[in-house]
């Protein structure tokens, strides 16, 4: 039977550091950057645990810049 993993991507510049992407995973894959900021200022979200993710893309749906893509990956050999 086939196993289906996620994989987050954020784009870091974009991010404002809203924290409702992190709040919304139900996996805690997402943390906001602790000491790093980006161009804007903005302490940017990233992928904390990015082996937990099950691709059920609550991040992007939250996100209010469309900074977060999830995709589907299918392990069909295990």
């Amino acid at each position: 039977m086939a196993k289906v993993f996620g994989a987050v991507t954020i784009d870091a510049d974009m991010c404002k550091g809203c924290n409702l992407c992190v709040v919304a995973c139900p996996t805690d894959v997402l943390a906001l950057q602790p000491q790093e900021v980006n161009d804007r200022g903005y302490h940017y979200a990233f992928p904390e645990k990015p082996d937990a993710c099950i691709g059920c893309a609550a991040c992007a749906t939250v996100c209010p810049d469309a900074c977060i893509e999830v995709y589907r990956v299918v392990d069909k050999n295990i």
